[in-house]
């Protein structure tokens, strides 16, 4: 395969781009693997990546029902960021975003990852005090943020609403300037690529029908393309996890899936050099520009149980209720698209990096609102549990039986309960 140079670029472009390889092969799925991930989002393909760089395994196939970038990978709105406080996410999203910054260099392939900042607008003086107490947390585990007043936010961003008496008034913000976003196609395609680069096989247009156990293991998976067989299985499946665990024969999950909207509109001239979100009675809104000017946003989750992966008109008004008390500029702008993924919500709001009651099956599951920023982190500590059979450190409470021992890793403060988590 063609290594990605400022060399290879010129040169291609001389002969009419004739010179470029396939990105990853289009194999045939063999009988047997050491390793097979179920789900070729980000977070499959990143472990696959990881199993074989980082751990030297070579017989690793990873299977989507679809084609990459069709599921959750390409449906969301790309920001990535580190702001977490509880122990065990601080660390963990802080790892992740360390490998964002060099994602690029290490898959040699342009993930666009602009690291542009997230601002969080603060509305009251309590909401300025929790965020200075949260992000001092930040700032002694060796993390970057920032807390604005109004005057410096309003030379940074001048075109929010600021008026006396806007719906939701604005005080400042928390800021973490190395957050940002990527393009989600890109990080797909360049984990696919680099994986394929190592041996991995990336086996499309394959859904798992059925599992096989025996005796307190997985033999094989039954899938539209044939039977397989894996000496560890790994479940990475998004809102479909659920699916996956009941055709094991494990019962179920302590999760629920909801649907999760986006949003982007006809391209505009640059206007905002930020990621910009706001929370505040009972409101939920985030926003950036992308690189071809579009508005991209989205709002909260639709609050029904559903794997449809299409959205309706209630969020609509509500997040674009939310884009013009924020934005008033936006009245005018046309709405290109909405298009919806499927979240996996956790009682407590955080994930699940595991091993389960079947000795050789993995779970990767529960990122509620985090899966995008998450990726490069749940990659590499999946791959790590799948290797050594036993979970890093930094996750080790982010298992299924943390709710039996009472120990809730809430990042939100609102209790175990999906409905008030998302």
């Amino acid at each position: 395969m063609t290594r990605f140079s400022a060399w290879n670029v010129f040169r291609n472009g001389l002969s009419g781009q004739k010179g470029w390889d396939r990105q990853w092969r289009d194999v045939e799925p063999k009988a047997d693997y050491d390793v097979v991930i179920v789900g070729g989002g980000i977070h499959g393909l990143a472990t696959a990546y990881y199993l074989a760089k980082k751990h030297g395994l070579k017989n690793i196939a990873v299977l989507e029902k679809g084609w990459i970038g069709g599921g959750n990978a390409g449906r969301n709105t790309t920001i990535v960021r580190s702001n977490y406080f509880r122990p065990g996410n601080r660390e963990f999203y802080e790892h992740s975003l360390k490998l964002w910054e060099n994602l690029s260099h290490d898959l040699n392939y342009n993930v666009m990852f602009s690291q542009r900042g997230h601002v969080s607008l603060l509305h009251s003086p309590g909401a300025v005090d929790a965020a200075a107490r949260g992000y001092n947390t930040l700032r002694l585990t060796g993390s970057d943020a920032e807390i604005w007043g109004l005057e410096e936010l309003k030379q940074e961003i001048p075109h929010l609403n600021y008026a006396a008496n806007a719906r939701f008034p604005i005080l400042g913000a928390a800021v973490q300037r190395r957050a940002g976003t990527a393009r989600h196609d890109a990080v797909v395609w360049g984990y696919a690529r680099a994986a394929d680069q190592l041996g991995v096989d990336i086996i499309q247009n394959c859904e798992v029908l059925g599992v096989r156990r025996d005796q307190g293991r997985i033999t094989g998976l039954d899938t539209s393309r044939g039977a397989i067989g894996g000496s560890k299985i790994g479940f990475s499946v998004a809102g479909n996890t659920s699916r996956l665990w009941d055709m094991a024969g494990l019962g179920t999950l302590p999760i629920e899936s909801h649907k999760l909207q986006a949003f982007v509109t006809e391209p505009l001239k640059p206007l905002l050099d930020h990621v910009v979100v706001f929370g505040v009675g009972g409101t939920h809104f985030y926003i950036s520009q992308s690189d071809k000017g579009g508005m991209v946003f989205g709002g909260d989750l639709d609050w029904y149980k559903s794997y449809a992966q299409r959205g309706n008109l209630p969020i609509v008004q509500d997040v674009s209720e939310c884009a013009l008390s924020i934005l008033p500029c936006l009245g005018r702008v046309r709405l290109l698209r909405h298009w919806s993924g499927v979240c996996d919500m956790s009682m407590d709001g955080s994930h699940f990096i595991c091993k389960t009651p079947l000795d050789n099956l993995y779970l990767n599951a529960g990122w509620n609102y985090g899966g995008f920023k998450a990726g490069p982190g749940a990659g590499w500590f999946f791959a790590d549990l799948i290797a050594n059979d036993r979970p890093h450190e930094i996750v080790a409470e982010h298992d299924l039986k943390r709710f039996e021992r009472g120990y809730n890793i809430d990042e939100r403060g609102a209790g175990p309960d999906p409905k008030l988590h998302g």
